[in-house]
């Protein structure tokens, strides 16, 4: 088993906490776009409370351990290991809570080239433990605006994990699906579910808009953040987002795995 020493070293070697990739420019930039309601950064939240810049590096600063001080402007953005470590302990209570009483949950990211195996170990575990881990909606085509303008992604499933990629690309070499911070593939999941008469979540596990747009909706929702990401954060602390715990969400892929193990172990899941 691995140990709580063990993993916080990981955690500082691998800089998924500690000092990190993601920029401070890049955090203080989502702060301010948060602050200005901008729905790139949203990830589907619609906050109850008004958000200025500063109450956001506050909260930040509070949830993640960046700098509070808004002179520091530039460098890498630090995650306190500890933060992290608790938010992972919280994260196996909701995942230990929800195998328990056999509830069906959905696994989802915006992230696929990073944490679909983080994301894929888990669900394993869930199903074994008799939970329903739910596929709806595959082949689903969400229109998303990105950066290049409005673009067609097909919904589609990973070992279990929802992920988007654009129609007609399937899983081979190195394409396990698009990055997107969009909340609209879960509404399209959800919506299918409901039109198709099955079961919906009452657990999800992801990201970005999967976890905010789930939350929004009412749906206990858990789910992974980095500094930049406000959104999860914010709702976590307005009681729409159950978890969210803070580390650099785009190192290597394999570096997710040891955090996957402490996890499952917290969770009494380990196979």
């Amino acid at each position: 088993m691995l140990s709580t020493g063990a993993l916080r070293a990981h955690l500082l070697a691998a800089r998924l906490a500690g000092p990190v990739a993601t920029s401070r420019e890049a955090g203080l930039r989502s702060y301010r776009l948060f602050a200005a309601r901008d729905p790139r950064v949203l990830l589907g939240l619609d906050p109850e409370r008004s958000w200025g810049e500063r109450d956001v590096l506050r909260l930040m600063a509070d949830k993640c351990g960046v700098s509070d001080d808004p002179d520091h402007v530039s460098g890498p953005d630090v995650i306190d290991p500890e933060r992290t470590l608790a938010g992972l302990g919280a994260f196996a209570e909701r995942l230990a809570g929800a195998a328990e009483r056999r509830a069906p949950v959905l696994f989802g990211t915006g992230h696929p080239h990073r944490l679909l195996g983080f994301y894929a170990g888990l669900a394993d575990a869930m199903s074994a433990a008799g939970c329903a881990v739910l596929t709806p909606a595959q082949g689903r085509c969400v229109d998303i605006t990105t950066r290049f303008g409005v673009r067609t992604y097909a919904l589609d499933y990973v070992r279990g994990v929802a992920l988007v990629r654009e129609p007609g690309v399937r899983a081979h070499g190195s394409e396990p699906g698009a990055h997107t911070h969009s909340p609209l593939p879960v509404r399209a999941v959800l919506e299918g579910a409901v039109e198709a008469g099955g079961v919906l979540p009452e657990l999800v596990v992801g990201d970005h808009g999967w976890v905010c747009g789930a939350g929004q909706l009412g749906i206990e929702a858990i789910g992974l953040a980095d500094t930049d990401d406000p959104a999860l954060f914010v709702g976590e602390a307005e009681g729409l987002v159950s978890v969210a715990v803070p580390l650099d969400d785009a190192v290597r892929a394999d570096h997710y795995r040891p955090l996957a193990r402490y996890v499952l172990n917290r969770a009494l899941l380990s196979q």
